[in-house]
């Protein structure tokens, strides 16, 4: 069962088109002004047949996007990625150790149920966009911008479709 829906799962491109991606890369850019972290977005179709049938999970196939995406390649090591697998309906959360012990999993796991009601609702991007809204508060609360101070930034502001 599980292989059939990676085999016809939605298209990223139809849940999220352009429009909707310039969206999401503007929140993350508004986002990143108020706090010295970086947010990835990545949304995948589904995984390849091969990685369905040796069982590989959603939060493996998203600790690979984050290395991949080089998400860990921050200098204060506070990148987060967000990632959704659409054929699982399944948000994965990756933050980069610089988040050890400073957010608990439960908050990890309220960003998701934040996006999770949207995407339920039909409304993918208001998902995304609420999610980026929750990371934001976080970031901000560990890592504040100091007033005046300017950030290189250091990831990409544009969603990757996988």
């Amino acid at each position: 069962m599980r292989l059939f829906k990676h085999l016809f799962a939605p298209s990223a491109k139809r849940l999220f088109p352009g429009d909707s991606l310039k969206r999401i890369t503007d929140a993350i850019a508004e986002s990143e002004r108020h706090h010295t972290g970086e947010i990835c977005f990545a949304v995948e179709p589904a995984l390849h047949p091969r990685a369905v049938m040796a069982g590989e999970q959603a939060r493996d196939r998203a600790h690979e996007a984050f290395a991949e995406l080089r998400v860990w390649d921050t200098q204060a090591n506070n990148g987060v990625l967000l990632y959704l697998l659409l054929a699982d309906h399944r948000i994965e959360i990756v933050a980069d150790r610089g988040f050890a012990g400073r957010v608990s999993d439960e908050q990890w796991r309220g960003v998701c149920q934040l996006i999770e009601e949207r995407l339920r609702a039909g409304e993918a991007e208001a998902g995304v966009l609420a999610g980026v809204s929750a990371l934001t508060a976080i970031l901000v609360e560990h890592f504040p911008r100091e007033e005046g101070t300017h950030d290189t930034n250091e990831l990409p502001d544009l969603p990757y479709v996988l």
